[in-house]
């Protein structure tokens, strides 16, 4: 069945915004347009399009995790704050640091954790990121005991707005990696080894 670009255009505007997540090409071709006869580089360009139709508004089309999704501007977070009920997650030092070790040096395991941070890790931190589904376990290493190498998910990019892990800024660079965190609330360090978010 053939589909004319406007309405191409229209199905992927009302399937982003119906998901409410991340959605790729191939995940599209293969649900709403799976019916269509339309390429992938059609999709590409009328997800470009939509890029270009949304750039001066204050909801934009960006492209995280591996697909594209809606979200709003960052400037206008501080004025779109008293929306949201529930107040933002906290999370300890201890936890980003957690979190930080896995995204860049994934797959880890817990002893490699700790060796980096030069701490113990407690199970309450690895199970809130897995619980938060901003990491997984991937396998296991074969060395006596087989613990388990953690690494990242689509979750955990799409949640800081990352298309891939290419994206995390340098180690060096303290202010990108901020960045990267600044949308999270860090508790004092005397409740470093426990989030306050449950």
């Amino acid at each position: 069945m053939q589909i004319n670009p406007i309405q191409l255009k229209q199905l992927i505007e009302a399937s982003l915004f119906v998901l409410g997540k991340p959605l790729s090409v191939k995940m599209l071709k293969e649900t709403v347009l799976a019916d269509f006869s339309v390429s992938r580089d059609k999709i590409k360009a009328a997800l470009e399009e939509l890029q270009q139709d949304y750039q001066e508004r204050g909801v934009q089309l960006v492209k995280v995790a591996g697909g594209y999704r809606f979200q709003t501007l960052e400037v206008l977070s501080p004025f779109l704050q008293p929306l949201w009920q529930e107040k933002a997650p906290k999370y300890s030092r201890a936890t980003l640091e957690t979190l930080a070790v896995i995204a860049y040096r994934q797959p880890v395991t817990r002893g490699d954790i700790e060796q980096v941070r030069g701490v113990a890790i407690s199970s309450h931190i690895i199970k809130s990121l897995s619980d938060r589904h901003w990491i997984k376990v991937v396998g296991h290493k074969e060395v006596p005991g087989r613990p388990a190498l953690y690494a990242t998910t689509l979750e955990f990019l799409a949640y800081f707005g990352l298309d891939t892990l290419a994206d995390l800024p340098a180690l060096t660079d303290t202010e990108s990696l901020q960045a990267v965190f600044s949308g999270l609330k860090v508790t004092p360090e005397q409740s470093e080894e426990q989030d306050t978010n449950e």
